[in-house]
């Protein structure tokens, strides 16, 4: 009976932190619908003149680059880590054990629009993976080496700039910028280019001259 108490105290924890920490307006990812509302053209109005403002210029030499430049793995918040807040986030149907570990649900993942079944386990954790979506060592190439370490580790840890997906498609995408690969679900186009303006936006990084054409590209046909 203590046991199960303490189960739903935890999960009930998981939740409250979620609310907390995660913004009300990230706490669902959701496709772009054929018919763009009100809210989503704003988005997109937003993301075209936050684009315009960044600064454009070349990537810096990856000189130096390591994932412990963005800090030693995920950070933990009480005893949830960065990974399983997310988890908890984005799939639906979450269970999660008393350890804080999301250890069941499903993902209608953004990326390629298909439906996963998530169980932890050893073969099986990999099929959902959390993408950077502006990645480490792009944002390294683009003004992150002047980040403070504590920056770079909040940065790497921004529920801003996280989100579950398919596993083979976040290794697939590995540190590409927005003009080398985009999520193969067209549909989720027009909101993953917002969120990676609205993280370089936040972060003070730059965009190519490519990546800036690119995102141009996609948020024109968003309109």
């Amino acid at each position: 009976m203590r046991r199960r108490y303490r189960v739903r105290w935890v999960v009930t924890l998981v939740a409250v932190i979620i609310a907390v920490v995660v913004p009300l307006v990230q706490t669902r990812i959701n496709g772009w619908v054929s018919q763009p509302t009100k809210a989503q053209q704003q988005m997109v109005h937003a993301a075209s003149s936050q684009l315009d403002r960044l600064t454009v210029k070349g990537r810096a030499p990856k000189t130096g680059y390591a994932r412990s430049q963005f800090g030693d793995g995920w950070a933990l918040v009480g005893q949830c880590d960065t990974r399983n807040l997310i988890l908890a986030r984005d799939l639906i149907d979450v269970h999660v054990s008393s350890a804080c570990k999301v250890m069941k649900g499903t993902l209608n993942d953004p990326y390629t629009a298909k439906t996963i079944l998530f169980e932890r386990g050893a073969t099986t954790s990999d099929l959902v993976q959390i993408d950077h979506i502006v990645a480490l060592s792009n944002a390294w190439q683009t003004g992150a080496q002047q980040l403070s370490p504590l920056v770079r580790e909040k940065f790497a840890n921004d529920p801003l700039n996280l989100l579950a997906v398919d596993g083979g498609a976040n290794q697939e995408k590995s540190d590409s910028d927005a003009a080398s690969w985009l999520p193969p679900h067209k549909p989720f186009r027009c909101q993953y280019i917002a969120r990676q303006i609205q993280v370089k936006t936040k972060y003070s990084l730059w965009v190519t001259s490519d990546e800036k054409a690119a995102m141009t590209q996609v948020l024109a046909r968003c309109r």
